[in-house]
């Protein structure tokens, strides 16, 4: 019964966003009373919680699967951030607002607790695109993670780009994309050329 009110209540929280949710509409769904969530959940921030362990996780698990299936470390690196964006923003965006503007400090606490199985892949799927000479020689693997990093955020997790009137995936396409495209060898651009429907940052759901 725990582990359904979670799933349910991830679900409904992707779908309909945080802010406006009730306990008694996130598990509507199931036809339980509330306060059968309360013998597992203290309450709607808790509920909330254990819900971005399990998305947060989902994800980086995903990213992890990802590695063994795509052997090519240059479309891995675009592949993750392609689906970072679409799972970030492929759902009702409410969500991601809410959860932005609402919760921002538990969102950072899940990020932080799941981010070394993200960083692990990525950093290793950059040090061996400039092995294969996909990447400039001269490109320092930390300042690009933290650089493609701060990128995401600052569309992802803020309002920098809001007065655009641009969808995150174009911000995305224009950020992460040119950047990624910007620090490329010709060798790594041919790869980028050959693969346009592996990395464009396009919204595919």
């Amino acid at each position: 019964m725990k582990e359904e009110i979670l799933k349910t209540s991830l679900q409904q929280f992707l779908k309909h966003g945080i802010r406006k949710m009730t306990i008694q509409e996130l598990i509507a769904p199931m036809g339980i009373s509330t306060k059968t969530v309360y013998k597992y959940y203290s309450n709607k921030e808790s509920l909330l919680e254990k819900c971005l362990v399990q998305h947060y996780s989902d994800l980086y698990t995903a990213f992890g699967e990802m590695k063994s299936q795509i052997e090519d470390p240059l479309i891995l690196i675009f592949q993750v951030f392609i689906r970072s964006v679409q799972a970030d923003f492929g759902v009702n965006v409410v969500f991601y607002q809410d959860l932005n503007y609402y919760y921002p400090d538990l969102q950072d606490k899940i990020i932080k607790k799941n981010s070394d199985k993200y960083s692990q892949v990525m950093i290793a799927a950059m040090n061996e695109g400039i092995a294969k000479g996909y990447f400039r020689k001269e490109v320092s693997v930390p300042v690009m993670f933290k650089t493609i990093m701060l990128l995401y955020r600052s569309f992802a997790r803020s309002n920098e780009f809001h007065h655009l009137k641009l969808s995150p995936f174009d911000i995305a396409e224009n950020t992460i994309g040119v950047y990624l495209r910007g620090i490329c060898t010709s060798k790594g651009l041919s790869v980028i050329e050959k693969n346009p429907s592996l990395t464009s940052f396009t919204n595919k759901q």
